[in-house]
């Protein structure tokens, strides 16, 4: 018998918990080369009990990562491996067009721009520019950072479903600085004006010291799928200067989204 992979070569499986994600995954990769395949055709080619390869689909099915095949016993790739390949597409997609919109940015405002995705709940940075003022600036690339506390969370939160939207507000909000919005209500009122300000922005609430305004990238179905954002010292990104910066940022957050399909 053959596990997924290398024809011939039979892996040294974990065992417990791990065992089973590591068949679990097998069996997508078996469907994925096969096309299609039935109980007895993956719990061969796993080496393992047809009980044992029923119990994986099943769970796997239960998760819309494979569907069977009208009533021909036949299992095949699942609508929810599409998601996971969409959305990892997407965000490989918006990396790599983020690359010279937020270069031009940087170069314009002189300070560090950062390009964030949603995961889960926080904001991750998965591209950063930086301007001819901000070479001391702190790398924040791979950085989970919370969303009521980042310019770029707010703008997640901002265009959030209200229901999802609730969901994080009704948890305790994690106070960074002093000047950290940890009051629901307040955060609400402040994520109201968001879509028709262009951006969000936050002064001092993760770090002492830093200011920071983002806007939204959306994809061509009008989704927002990342956020655009300036930081810098304090300064530098005065009450005065804040408006234009934003301005900047919004106007860099729509050429984004316009090369991710948006109006187009």
């Amino acid at each position: 018998m053959t596990r997924a992979g290398r024809p011939g070569e039979r892996r040294k499986g974990p065992s417990g918990a791990v065992q089973s994600v590591d068949r679990a995954v097998s069996v997508l990769e078996i469907l994925a080369r096969r096309g299609e395949a039935g109980v007895t055709e993956i719990s061969e080619e796993l080496g393992v009990h047809r009980s044992t390869a029923f119990r994986l689909l099943g769970v796997l099915e239960n998760r819309g990562m494979v569907a069977q095949a009208g009533d021909r016993g036949k299992y095949h790739l699942g609508a929810g491996v599409l998601r996971l390949a969409g959305a990892a597409a997407v965000r490989l997609d918006v990396s790599q067009e983020a690359v010279p919109v937020c270069r031009d940015l940087a170069d314009e405002v002189g300070e560090t721009v950062n390009t964030a995705v949603l995961d889960e709940d926080a904001a991750v940075n998965i591209m950063q520019a930086r301007g001819t003022a901000a070479v001391t600036a702190q790398d924040w690339l791979g950085r989970r950072t919370a969303l009521h506390a980042t310019s770029s969370g707010k703008v997640f939160l901002a265009h959030m479903t209200p229901t999802r939207r609730e969901e994080h507000l009704s948890r305790p909000l994690r106070r960074f600085t002093e000047n950290t919005v940890t009051d629901a209500a307040l955060l609400r009122s402040e994520l109201e004006r968001v879509p028709e300000q262009g951006y969000a922005a936050t002064r001092e609430e993760l770090e002492l010291g830093l200011v920071a305004v983002a806007a939204p990238v959306r994809a061509h179905d009008g989704a927002v799928i990342a956020a655009v954002s300036v930081s810098g010292p304090v300064f530098r990104m005065t009450p005065e200067r804040l408006p234009w910066v934003g301005a900047r940022t919004a106007a860099a957050a729509g050429e984004l989204s316009r090369r991710m399909g948006y109006g187009s």
